[in-house]
């Protein structure tokens, strides 16, 4: 599938996909920013001017420049997101992992706060109806019922989701509109020099940073979808987006001015500026909007954690496809951890003033990760100036900065967030680095010396046979080489004689769906290497794909499969196929120091509870054995056994 090609057409399908993907999160800011720029303080000229100014400004370097602009151009095969962006950079720095598992980290904790904070301020528009109306049970129903229908796929409610957001930015629009039209002097807020003055000149108008980054937390998530809809889709449908955003901001700011010196004593101004009879339709649009800017979200958090099983960043879990849509996927592990998170959000801060507070960290360490690894795209792969680099990291990194520290400011309101984000980062951390020790101590040998004592097993009768076909799972690169560790499990005890062995290699490449392969026979007929080269985002089918290369390869005639038995019998019709998975254990011989124990502890820890092998390789547990080996990493030096008391034997005469 060429996914560049197919995503980049532009029809109005692929423009009303766009919004129903891209821009939940983006598009769902004007429930809660404004509010939560004023929050308790008097409403004045100043505030109002320069907060709507710094919004404006906001939108047009973060998200417009850098995402929209510059960003997007950094597209791994048409897709984006912080691990197709480190797959092409990686090479170019060893240190570049740090900084990928805290963007990825970040991203992933932001997909417990969007869905609360999003819904619930949709949902409390209804207290304006109903005073009183308890909304906490409401949030928390729509987001159980949310993630409960995730196992089922969203094929079948997908396709309206790009109307339902044309409906809702059309309502952003007029609504803002129709306060212009009252209020246009409203307009001389898009000036930066109340940005400016808001900053310099308000009490503590440096800290409200951090209220004004909430209109921009979805540029992040923009960069994520890049896969699903393509550059020129997005590019196009922001400019929709951005006037009808701003227009927004703009009629709320001109209803807020108009009541200078009062406060908002809990009032939201994107409420109060629906005339009263469309407040009830106003909360069912942003509620569907919500809930579909939550669906983006979870939908995202899905495809991070599979690119990062890919990458070798996270233990492997079981994965599902709940619909025959390519590259929709549901990971019931993830969603359970979201699903948890989401309802802890909703019920320790009852309401989404409170989460306001919460919100925004994460996704400046995401941002400022991503300028991190987008330098390197900028300077070794597009090849820009090294001017142009700094002067894109000073820009950028100053912008973001300055949020994050705002964002730090708010830490001591949102710790416990803090704890799930540690979570992930250790998980991410821990899987990735002692997998790097774990692969120091694979030995491999040269296949080729052992080819005709293969042979010879093969022809040996006084041998039961093990297997028509044996195949292995090697993390070989070599087409010539294996793991010392399978010619001892071929060879040591009791020998496995079969008529084929086959060395099977998954070559996970830095593309995305990348599903090749090659075969190299190394003796007639009766030792073979299969590389399979599959993209992060293919899921793993590794016995139906190696079916499906036997099948071609005895179509073809190739390598004498076609005149071979292959096992069947007139009883069972089946091949017979053995896999053997050649697993690790800690050994009790291993004396650690500090960090190398923590990572392998921990790592043998998560091996357990994550997916076995056989299950995330896509092997039939009948077809698989699985043997275990020793991982002996530093064994024990000073071993010293005293004998002690008098000899109880004596020799017998």
């Amino acid at each position: 599938m060429n996914s560049t090609k197919s995503s980049n057409r532009i029809t109005i399908a692929t423009l009303l996909v766009a919004l129903g993907i891209i821009y939940g999160d983006i598009g769902t800011s004007p429930l809660y920013v404004l509010k939560a720029i004023v929050g308790d303080k008097p409403i004045d000229t100043l505030l109002i001017y320069g907060g709507v100014s710094c919004i404006f400004w906001t939108l047009l370097l973060q998200t417009t420049i850098k995402y929209i602009v510059i960003t997007l151009m950094a597209d791994n095969q048409g897709e984006g997101g912080v691990f197709s962006l480190y797959a092409l950079v990686k090479r170019y720095g060893k240190g570049l992992v740090i900084p990928t598992i805290l963007g990825a980290t970040t991203l992933l904790a932001d997909g417990i706060i969007t869905p609360p904070i999003s819904v619930a301020s949709a949902v409390e528009g209804l207290e304006l109806v109903a005073p009183g109306l308890p909304t906490v049970p409401i949030v928390t129903a729509i987001l159980s019922f949310l993630f409960f229908f995730q196992r089922f796929g969203t094929q079948r409610v997908g396709f309206a989701f790009g109307p339902m957001m044309l409906v809702w930015f059309s309502m952003l629009f007029t609504l803002g509109m129709v306060q212009l039209i009252h209020y246009p002097a409203i307009l001389k807020a898009l000036s930066p020099h109340y940005a400016y003055e808001l900053l310099t000149k308000y009490p503590q108008g440096f800290w409200l940073l951090g209220a004004v980054f909430l209109a921009t937390t979805g540029a992040e998530a923009l960069y994520s979808d890049l896969g699903h809809c393509g550059r020129a889709n997005i590019r196009i449908t922001w400019a929709l987006v951005k006037t009808c955003l701003i227009t927004n901001y703009l009629g709320q700011a001109a209803w807020l001015v108009t009541q200078g010196g009062t406060h908002l004593e809990g009032r939201n101004p994107f409420y109060e500026i629906m005339p009263s009879w469309f407040l009830i339709p106003g909360v069912l649009i942003a509620t569907a909007a919500a809930i579909i800017a939550s669906q983006a979200l979870i939908s995202g958090s899905y495809t991070l954690i599979s690119e990062a099983m890919s990458l070798n960043f996270w233990p492997r879990v079981a994965v599902r496809q709940p619909t025959d849509l390519k590259g929709q996927i549901y990971i019931p592990s993830v969603n359970t951890i979201l699903w948890v998170g989401c309802i802890m959000m909703i019920l320790y801060f009852q309401n989404s003033t409170h989460m306001e507070a919460a919100y925004g960290f994460s996704i400046t360490v995401a941002m400022l990760m991503t300028t991190i690894l987008l330098c390197y795209f900028l300077l070794f792969i597009k090849k820009w100036h090294w001017a142009w680099v700094t002067l894109f990291i000073v820009v950028f990194g100053s912008i973001e900065l300055s949020f994050f520290i705002t964002n730090v400011a708010k830490i001591k309101e949102r710790w416990m967030f803090l704890f799930f984000e540690l979570l992930i980062f250790l998980v991410m951390y821990i899987w990735f680095f002692a997998r790097k020790i774990n692969n120091r101590f694979v030995k491999f040998v040269e296949l080729g010396k052992y080819t005709q004592l293969i042979n010879e097993l093969s022809e040996d009768d006084a041998i039961p046979k093990f297997a028509t076909h044996l195949i292995y799972l090697t993390k070989a690169n070599s087409r010539q080489q294996i793991e010392e560790k399978v010619i001892k499990s071929i060879f040591s005890k009791k020998p496995k004689r079969a008529d084929v062995y086959w060395f099977l290699h998954i070559n996970y490449t830095d593309e995305p769906y990348t599903l090749t392969y090659d075969v190299t026979e190394l003796l007639d007929d009766k030792v073979i290497k299969v590389n399979i080269h599959m993209g992060f985002r293919v899921q793993p089918r590794t016995e139906l794909f190696f079916k499906k290369i036997v099948q071609e390869l005895v179509a073809q005639k190739q390598l004498n499969l076609h005149i071979r038995p292959d096992g069947s019998t007139k009883y069972n019709a089946e091949p017979d196929f053995k896999f053997i998975i050649i697993e690790k254990f800690l050994s009790v011989e291993n004396e650690f120091a500090l960090r190398e124990g923590l990572l392998l502890n921990g790592y043998f820890l998560l091996k357990k509870l994550a997916q076995h092998d056989d299950k995330a390789f896509g092997l039939e547990k009948s077809d698989v054995i699985v043997e275990q080996v020793p991982l002996v990493y530093n064994p024990v030096q000073a071993l010293e056994l005293t004998k002690t008391g008098h000899e109880v034997y004596e020799k017998r005469k």
